[in-house]
């Protein structure tokens, strides 16, 4: 049974994708920081950890690039999850009663036009889980919850709307973190770092040792560089492993061509899951 890692409590977005990469069998440790997660995989107290980097609608998970730079631990497969958030209260709380809302910032991110349209004030949380646990222990009068179902089961908090999020595709991708290399599928996706020497065209050369040879880019972002103002990291995805011919030629000629390279894993790259119901919960009063 894998012991895997993963940031907030019980009911979190993060131990939903446990579920559904594992099943139900994995053993899902809670962390309190993802700093935490990245440590406890390092230990060896969990062979496993479960890192959200990546919202479709609210973009990159910062500090979990922050950490991948920091660690030497490799990308072991993606997850892509389709995120359902619902408005959650103390029993006896109707929709009218709201005033404040509270969750995790990615969340809150994910349902800004919702929160402008019903003039509610945002307060942020740790997670989206522990907000919901946290209302259910200590009941406020006008505060509600931005969680998932499986928070709204575990605390037993009362659904006052549902499919709240600013848009019906909404996927979170999480990378599921290991101390050893991936091993090779059928579809791979490849992630690095780099940076470039300061000169004009160094980014377009680095980039051209993909395009030369046919090897497809999946994202690139640019990230400020700890302690060196105005200069920048590229984090880069592209399709392929690392030891196919074409993608291991465009990574000699990167090494060529950049400051720095890391090699964060080549991969198993996820499907985006084709939309579901939400399930049973009942429908709010």
């Amino acid at each position: 049974m894998s012991r895997v890692a993963y940031q907030g409590i019980a009911g979190a977005y993060s131990e939903e994708a446990i579920r559904r990469y594992y099943g139900p069998e994995a053993e899902a440790v809670s962390c309190a920081s993802f700093a935490e997660v990245f440590a406890a995989v390092e230990r060896g107290e969990c062979a496993f950890g479960m890192l959200p980097v990546e919202n479709s609608i609210a973009g990159s998970v910062n500090w979990s690039y922050e950490l991948l730079m920091e660690h030497d631990l490799r990308i072991h497969a993606e997850v892509i999850l389709r995120i359902r958030h619902l408005l959650l209260a103390a029993a006896g709380t109707s929709l009218g009663d709201v005033r404040v809302v509270r969750s995790h910032p990615q969340a809150l991110a994910q349902c800004s036009k919702y929160m402008i349209r019903h003039e509610f004030r945002a307060e942020p949380a740790e997670d989206t889980a522990g907000a919901a646990h946290d209302l259910q222990e200590h009941p406020e009068a006008g505060v509600a919850v931005i969680a998932g179902r499986t928070a709204a089961e575990r605390t037993g908090l009362e659904v006052l709307d549902r499919a709240i999020e600013d848009s019906p595709s909404n996927y979170t991708r999480f990378f599921v973190l290991s101390l050893h290399d991936a091993p090779r599928a059928q579809r791979n996706k490849t992630s690095i770092v780099f940076t470039t020497p300061h000169r004009p065209g160094a980014l377009y050369d680095c980039l051209g040792e993909f395009a030369s040879r046919g090897v497809s880019l999946c994202k690139i972002e640019s990230r400020p560089r700890a302690n060196r103002p105005w200069q920048y990291i590229f984090y880069l995805d592209f399709e392929g492993h690392c030891c196919d011919p074409a993608c291991e030629a465009a990574m000699i000629g990167l090494l060529r061509r950049s400051s720095f390279v890391k090699m964060l894993g080549s991969y198993p790259a996820a499907t985006t899951p084709v939309d579901e119901p939400e399930g049973c919960l009942e429908d709010p009063a």
